[in-house]
Order: structure tokens, then sequence, then C-alpha cells
């Protein structure tokens, strides 16, 4: 069997025992199942939640759950902790670990992205396990309240199917303390569990319930990176983190048999996929009707299709595009900045040239950097 690319991510419910400590025996299980796993050959990237708890544990003082600066410290009081478990752990199989913090910035900014992608490239490489988690120090909420402004992720459900989707990832496998999607709350009676998803969107019209006791992310969350996963044409599997041997009964059994599956659609290119969920959104363009139709046939988008520009961006930032009645119908890295491009909204190419010189692009988005969220309209992007 060929190796096999595959991110954890195991929530903080996993990892902690009902006091709020961290379970030793069961981040000790889980090291001994991802040694297992690369023994036969696969690569392993660990997502993990669990700072914050540790941090509580390691300060003994009352949490405050609304207080974001006191989750802030006690995550950065937490992180040594965890990592120094890990490192214990995953020693006793021969194995060393590299910690990975991340914020929304480190993903949505195009250098930082692609760098990410090539250090965990080489630590998977030299056969180190890059342990993941949200650097909660400097992950700050104002940046979700600036005007135009969107961050890409709010917890490791949706950070891990990112991280899944920058290296290309064969599966992603989220632990949780449930064993996986089942129609209505797992704890009313009749409640059945889902072996396999054949179309996440039709879940995500329900009423999901249900949320993890110490973590942030609840059942929600993890159908919200299911989908974001599947988009990118990769398969996730949820399932239970205490279930004995779970990782390994996932990856040598038949999709479904653990858990439960969603099953991937077709595959985007890696930019594409970045443009679509990687990246933060910093403003948006809106556009006329003709340009939006002519941009879902695969053009790009010009300045004369330019109705308004909303935010302060960059060029080569991510901007959503969207349509007279501003629905967002596409996102794209614009040859402009916003001032410039307030500057050549509505004009024609040869008006654009001699606005802001003749070497400057013809193009306000060009097509390849464009892409297309209509699902309607996906087959052409």
């Amino acid at each position: 069997m060929p190796s096999r690319l595959i991110v954890v991510k195991v929530g903080t419910s996993g990892i902690t025992t009902s006091e709020g400590e961290l379970d030793e025996k069961e981040m000790q299980g889980l090291a001994c199942q991802i040694a297992q796993v690369m023994r036969q050959g696969d690569k392993v990237v660990l997502v993990t939640s669990g700072a914050v708890a540790a941090g509580i544990a390691e300060l003994g003082i009352v949490p405050k759950a609304r207080d974001v600066v006191f989750q802030q410290a006690a995550a950065a009081a937490g992180q040594g902790v965890l990592m120094a478990k890990y490192r214990k752990f995953f020693a006793l199989y021969g194995l060393r670990v590299a910690q990975v913090l991340l914020t929304a910035e480190d993903l949505s900014n195009r250098k930082s992205y692609v760098h990410t992608c090539d250090v965990l490239a080489l630590l998977l490489k030299i056969g180190v396990v890059p342990i993941i988690n949200e650097n909660d120090v400097t992950s700050v909420e104002e940046l979700r309240r600036v005007s135009g402004y969107r961050v890409n992720f709010s917890d490791n459900d949706i950070l891990s199917v990112l991280v899944a989707g920058a290296i290309g990832a064969d599966l992603v496998v989220i632990l949780s303390d449930v064993d996986g999607l089942y129609t209505s709350d797992p704890s009313e009676s009749g409640a059945e569990l889902i072996r396999v998803v054949e179309d996440v969107s039709d879940v995500l019209k329900w009423s999901l319930r249900g949320k993890s006791k110490r973590g942030r992310g609840g059942i929600q969350s993890k159908v919200r990176a299911a989908e974001i996963a599947v988009n990118c044409g990769i398969p996730v599997v949820i399932s239970n983190s205490r279930r004995d041997n779970v990782l390994v009964d996932i990856l040598a059994s038949e999709w479904g048999a653990v858990g439960t599956f969603f099953r991937p659609k077709r595959g985007m290119s890696a930019v594409k996929r970045w443009l679509a969920y990687g990246a933060a959104v910093k403003g948006s363009i809106q556009v006329n009707n003709g340009a939006k139709e002519a941009i879902l046939h695969g053009s790009s988008l010009l300045a004369v299709g330019v109705i308004r520009v909303h935010g302060v961006f960059d060029v080569n930032d991510v901007v959503s595009l969207e349509d007279e009645d501003e629905r967002e119908f596409a996102r794209g890295t614009p040859s402009f900045n916003s001032s410039q491009l307030n500057q050549i909204k509505g004009l024609q190419i040869a008006e654009v040239l001699e606005k802001l010189g003749a070497d400057r692009a013809k193009e306000v988005i060009e097509h390849k950097n464009i892409h297309v969220l209509d699902e309607e309209r996906k087959g052409f992007d």
C-alpha cells in the first residue's frame, strides 16, 4: 500500500480527564497509535487542542470562560506543558516531535502559507511528527470585527482541514467525544450513527446540536470542517478518540466501519484551495451582472465591470467578488490595490492604461486567480 499523509485532530475532551487535567493515559495511547501507523509507512500530522485546559490546571486558577485574556494566558502556560507530555510519550516509541503554532494570518498570507507548507514537508521528510495548535496567545478576536476582513478559522477542527488542504493530505481524522455523526442528538433515544455521508451539504441543512464540555468546537464545527475538506477532495472520518485503537482501526478498515465517513468531491488545485478556504478576505469588489456572467464562463475581471470597492486591500490580497445584489459568488487576488481600483472602476482597458500607466495589468483579476464559490456554477471554474 502506498504511503498516505494523514491529518489527525484530537479535541480537548480526548486528552483531558473529567477534572480538566491532561489525561496521560490517553495521550500515550494516541502516541502509540500514531507510531504504529507510521511504522506501516504512513505520515501523520497531529492537530491538538488542550493547551488552555493544561494551562488552567498548571496555574491552579478557577477558569473564566468569557475572559479572552485569561484564556490566552492559560494557553501560554499550557503550551509548554502540553508539548512536554507529547514529547515524552512519542519518545517512548522512538519518535521526535515539533511544535507548530499557527494563527489565522499565517494561513491568510500567501508567502506565510507556502512557507508553512515547506516547513511541514521537511519535518515529515525527516520523520518528525508535526504537532499543530492554534496560537491562542496572539490570535485576537478583534480581527473578526474589522470591516471587510474575515478570518479563516476559529477552532482546531477548521484548522485541521485547512492544514490538510495546504499539504495535500489523503485523509483527515477528527477524534472527538462522540462516535460520529448521529441522526439526532446522541443523548436522545432513537439517535442512530450515520456511517457514510455522501453529500455534506445535506447535513448542513440539519439543526445540529452538541458541544464539547471543555473544547470550543461542537458537531457543527466538525461538519463544517468536513465540508471544507471534502470540497478540497479530501475524505474525513469523525470518530471517538477513546475507542480502543481507533486510529489504527480507521486506517485498516473499510470507510464507514469506524465512525462517520464523509465522501470527498472532486479536488481542486492548491491555489484554488487557498483562495477558497485558507485565505482571509481583506475586502470585496462588487461587479455588474455582465462581469459576473463572464467570470462564471471563464473570463477575467476587467475594470469596466467593477461597480464598487469595499475595504482596504493590497495587490494579491484575497478579496470577495459580489454581484449586484451583494451576494458573494467568487474570490480572487487582484492586480490593483483598493485605492487604485477606486480610480479605475468602470473604465475601459485603454482608459486604465492611460490613467495608471501602460505597464499595468489589463485585468483587475486574472481568471487563474479566481475561485468560483457558487456550487451551481462549479463546472465553469
